[in-house]
């Protein structure tokens, strides 16, 4: 047997490495299988997760220290408005996005003045369990005046 010659095992073998990488994302068409061979596409989550219970969190007055502890450190501090802060999250599965939220906190003074996005403050009475996240512009109430 000449070793310069191709084997059917050469390509059999050649073509399972290249499969490999792909993957099945729908029903096979048996008559179409190329075309259900895609490369496999990780689930990709980007940005801070804020939950209605860190949103809970915060009080008109807060400092910038302190909304930082609260939520974490920002996403996007705009270098020319330092009294904004974005928090940004992002979740795609399969190259598809499937979630995605953007809260912005604002300052006035050094001190927290409101929250706008996608997550809004939730009044005390209200379990965060039974909210559900609604696009909306929320501004934190005043502090009550002793």
């Amino acid at each position: 047997m000449n070793p310069n010659t191709y084997s059917p095992m050469r390509y059999a073998i050649l073509l399972a490495l290249l499969l490999t990488g792909c993957s099945w994302t729908e029903k096979i068409d048996l008559k179409k299988p190329i075309e259900a061979l895609q490369p496999y596409k990780m689930d990709i989550q980007q940005g801070n997760v804020i939950t209605q219970d860190m949103i809970a969190k915060l009080k008109p007055g807060m400092t910038p220290s302190q909304v930082r502890f609260a939520l974490g450190s920002p996403l996007v501090v705009d270098p020319f408005r330092n009294n904004r802060w974005d928090y940004v999250y992002r979740l795609e599965k399969g190259g598809k996005l499937v979630e995605a939220r953007r809260i912005t906190v604002v300052f006035e003074n050094d001190v927290l003045k409101g929250i706008e996005g996608d997550v809004t403050a939730l009044p005390a009475a209200t379990k965060p369990a039974e909210a559900q996240p609604q696009p909306a512009v929320a501004p934190i109430p005043e502090a009550e005046k002793k």
